[in-house]
C-alpha cells in the first residue's frame, strides 16, 4: 500500500502529523478501445487547437480562463500558496454523533497512518474518539478541492471519509412519488413480516461482484475460441399486479430458503 498524501491532523492546539492511504479499490475489467478489423489499439492524443500538433505530457499545463479567450496558467506551486495550512492539514472543527451525519453525504475512504514519533498523539486521538462515540468533522484540501470528512477509529486505525456537501446533493421534489402512510396495514405487515424473515447478521465479505465474474467467465469463453452462453434468468416484470399474492408466495419462499439453510 503506498501512501499519496502526507500532513497532520489537527485539533485544538495538538498536531498529529500522519500519512493517508487509499481504503478502497475498484474492481472494473480494464477494456481497450479497438479497431473491429484488425484489433488495432485506438490511441487517444492531446492536440493544440491552433496547430493540430501533438502536445507531450511535459508541456500541458493548467489554467484559467478569466476572460473570454484570455487565461493564466497556475503551476503546482501555485495551488499551494492558496493555502499552505490547509494544503497540509486535515483539521477537525467540532465533534459530532456518527448518527448524525447523513449516509448519502459519505463519498470514499481513506486510511491514516501516523508518521514516525506520532504515534502516541495518534493513539490518543484514535482511542479518545472510540471512548467518546462521537467522529471528528474536518476540513482537507485534496486535488485542488476542499473537502469535508469524518475522522473515525476502526480496530487500531484511524478512517478518514471524504464526503460530500450538502449543496452537492439533489432535492428529490422533482421525482414522481407515492405519498407517504397511505399503504393498506394488511399489505404493510405482510411487507414487514417478509423484512423481518429476510433479516440477518450483516457479513459484508459474503458479497462480491459477480457481474465481474460473468465478464470474465464470458471473456474466457472466447479466448478459448468458444460461443459465450447467456446466463438464463426470468424476465423482470415490468407491472406488480396482485401485490399481496406476491408479498404471500415471497415469504413462504423465504422461509423455506431459511428453513433449508438451518439445516
Amino acid at each position: 500500500m503506498r501512501s499519496f498524501w502526507s500532513g497532520a491532523i489537527s485539533f485544538g492546539l495538538i498536531y498529529i502529523p500522519v500519512k493517508l492511504y487509499n481504503a478502497s479499490e475498484t474492481n472494473e475489467l480494464s477494456f481497450n478501445m479497438l479497431r473491429r478489423q484488425d484489433k488495432s489499439r485506438i490511441r487517444y492524443v492531446r492536440v493544440s487547437s491552433e496547430t493540430g500538433e501533438e502536445v507531450p505530457n511535459e508541456d500541458i499545463v493548467k489554467g484559467y480562463e478569466y476572460s473570454k479567450g484570455e487565461f493564466v496558467v497556475l503551476e503546482e506551486e501555485d495551488f499551494q500558496k492558496a493555502n499552505v495550512r490547509k494544503t497540509q492539514t486535515i483539521e477537525i472543527v467540532t465533534f459530532v454523533d456518527a448518527s448524525q451525519v447523513d449516509y448519502k453525504l459519505y463519498e470514499k475512504p481513506y486510511y491514516l497512518e501516523p508518521i514516525k514519533g506520532a504515534a502516541k498523539a495518534y493513539a490518543l486521538l484514535r482511542d479518545a474518539l472510540a471512548r467518546s462515540g462521537r467522529v471528528g468533522v474536518g476540513r482537507f484540501v485534496l486535488r485542488n478541492r476542499e473537502a469535508l470528512g469524518t475522522i473515525k477509529p476502526e480496530g487500531e486505525v484511524i478512517v478518514l471519509n471524504q464526503m460530500r456537501y450538502v449543496s452537492e446533493l439533489r432535492e428529490p421534489s422533482e421525482l414522481t412519488l407515492p405519498p407517504v402512510g397511505e399503504t393498506p396495514e394488511k399489505e404493510l405487515d405482510m411487507a414487514v413480516n417478509l423484512i423481518d424473515t429476510l433479516s440477518g447478521e450483516w457479513h459484508p465479505d459474503q458479497y462480491h461482484d459477480t457481474y465481474v465474474e460473468d465478464l470474465q467467465r464470458i471473456i474466457q469463453a472466447k479466448v478459448e475460441g468458444r460461443q459465450p452462453e447467456a446466463e438464463t434468468e426470468a424476465p423482470i416484470p415490468i407491472e406488480v399486479t396482485d401485490l399481496f399474492a406476491k408479498l404471500s408466495q415471497s415469504l413462504e419462499q423465504a422461509k423455506q430458503q431459511k428453513s433449508e439453510g438451518g439445516q
